[in-house]
């Protein structure tokens, strides 16, 4: 006589969370950025060396210090965050529209991981990524500049938060996105415009008033804010404020793409 437990067709047979298959999922997104990591990791700490170097050139010798600080100095935290969070989009963003054009998104959607399950293991991918980037462009000012954070612990708080809550976007545009040129929309008119508008080479108090209070709405601002304060420990805003901000933004976007992978849109016909 059988002993075994018998289960209705569809019912999850490990708990609450299925641990095996959430870590391969982590294991998968994670190895996809290492495996090239010249272009995923070296590329953006090349290009962030361009920025400062370039900016230091044409700017530094004649801006003088801003918020107290030598100009090369402050805009290297919005440097660090503008990187991390484009690399965190990139991350979840494009592993998705591959998934999708090359038809093989089923190879994740057919294993018994629910939607919470999708949205943590495409978010630590994301993360990772934004992690390493983050080490990689500190070590290299160090060596450079000399320059070390002032709060170490905060600039890893906002650099989790800022991978996190870009790795949601990423999802969401990737979910959207059907065809690359409609990725590519997306970072050029939204991605990229939210990063390089939020204070990453100016204070926003030189901003005309309806610039600065639109600014605020900017939750990339918290996080270049933050992470500025973190390294260098002066910013706009305080950091518990843009703390709070990007946590809810996160928690929301989150939230948004745990809904569109619950219902299969724009993933089954």
């Amino acid at each position: 006589m059988d002993s075994q437990p018998r289960h209705e067709p569809g019912a999850r047979r490990f708990g609450a969370v299925n641990w095996l298959g959430l870590a391969t999922l982590c294991r998968r997104e994670t190895q996809r950025f290492l495996a090239v990591w010249t272009q995923t990791l070296l590329a953006p700490l090349v290009t962030a060396g361009l920025f400062l170097v370039i900016f230091t050139i044409a700017i530094g010798p004649s801006r003088g210090e801003v918020m107290g600080v030598p100009f090369t100095r402050f805009i290297a935290p919005g440097i660090l965050m503008m990187t991390v969070i484009q690399n965190a989009f990139a991350n979840t963003s494009s592993s998705i529209v591959i998934s999708k054009v090359q038809g093989n998104i089923v190879d994740t959607l057919m294993p018994p991981l629910a939607p919470f399950e999708l949205v943590i293991g495409y978010l630590a991918g994301g993360v990772a990524r934004g992690l390493v980037v983050a080490c990689a462009i500190l070590a290299g000012l160090w060596a450079t500049t000399g320059l070390v954070p002032a709060h170490p612990l905060i600039v890893l708080g906002f650099v989790l938060l800022g991978g996190a809550f870009l790795s949601a976007v990423g999802i969401v545009a990737g979910l959207f996105a059907n065809k690359f040129d409609q990725m590519a929309a997306i970072t050029n008119f939204i991605v990229t415009p939210l990063a390089f508008l939020s204070g990453t080479f100016y204070s926003v108090e030189a901003l005309p008033r309806g610039l600065y209070e639109i600014t605020h709405f900017n939750p990339v601002f918290y996080l270049i804010d933050g992470a500025r304060y973190g390294v260098l420990g002066v910013s706009d805003a305080s950091p518990l404020l843009g703390a709070a901000v990007a946590i809810f933004a996160t928690l929301l976007v989150s939230l948004m793409a745990w809904g569109l992978f619950r219902t299969g849109w724009r993933l089954k016909a």
